[in-house]
């Protein structure tokens, strides 16, 4: 049975010379894969611009669960979000995004408020204007909140350690190696403080938000144990750190 959904592509590649392999995240359906026919001229239904990182799609498909690949059957573009392709610095936020959300959402089942969320948040990023350059740190540890390990931050006191493992601020530090020491430990509950509105009131060195996002992934590899590094990471430092 057919069925209309709205996603975000993640993850897009070409398989053989007729048609992609690409990786989404819907709205009623979770995680899918589709195999998608690369359309053989500019007229086809399906358009290779569609599946270009982060773009929100409406899609028709005949879900079954037994198939690694589903079949596409439309897709169309729900909401244009121009400027995450076209300005540079928004585009290498996207593309870091994309390979974030590829490998952080692996598995993932239907989880509505965790998809409006994602497209709530590329909807703001393609409407900002300047002030930017820590929409990465609140995206990816708000994240975290609908993955199920948001930090707790009711026991922060200043001096306090981070165990990153149970997601708590400490006053003394665990036995294992997984924490961070008090000065980074006070960086973190800021940030998890931030949000889009106020992000541009927290100023931040180049040396301190690369550092952050550091802690972030190294966070998300604790507790999703197959989460690698990200290539995408290099291009986001060398933009502003």
């Amino acid at each position: 049975m057919l069925t209309k959904t709205e996603a975000v592509v993640l993850h897009a590649f070409k398989y053989g010379e007729t048609r992609m392999i690409v990786d989404m995240y819907t709205r009623e359906h979770g995680r899918l894969s589709f195999a998608v026919p690369l359309p053989k001229s500019s007229k086809g239904r399906m358009k290779k611009q569609f599946f270009q990182p982060l773009m929100l799609l409406s899609i028709e498909v005949d879900v079954r669960p037994r198939l690694q690949l589903q079949k596409l059957a439309s897709a169309a573009i729900l909401t244009p979000l121009p400027s995450l392709q076209t300005e540079p610095v928004k585009l290498s936020v996207t593309l870091f995004l994309a390979e974030f959300l590829y490998h952080a959402l692996k598995g993932e089942q239907q989880n509505a408020p965790l998809f409006d969320y994602v497209v709530s948040s590329l909807q703001w990023l393609d409407g900002a204007e300047g002030h930017v350059a820590n929409f990465h740190l609140v995206f990816v540890m708000r994240l975290a909140r609908f993955l199920g390990f948001f930090p707790n931050l009711d026991g922060y006191a200043e001096g306090s350690y981070f165990d990153l493992r149970a997601s708590t601020f400490c006053k003394e530090p665990p036995v294992h190696r997984d924490i961070l020491q008090p000065q980074e430990a006070e960086k973190v509950q800021l940030m998890m403080r931030m949000d889009y509105a106020t992000m541009h009131l927290f100023q931040m060195s180049r040396h301190d938000r690369g550092r952050l996002i550091e802690i972030a992934l190294a966070y998300y590899r604790i507790h999703l144990p197959a989460f690698p590094e990200l290539r995408s990471l290099g291009v986001l430092q060398e933009m502003w750190g």
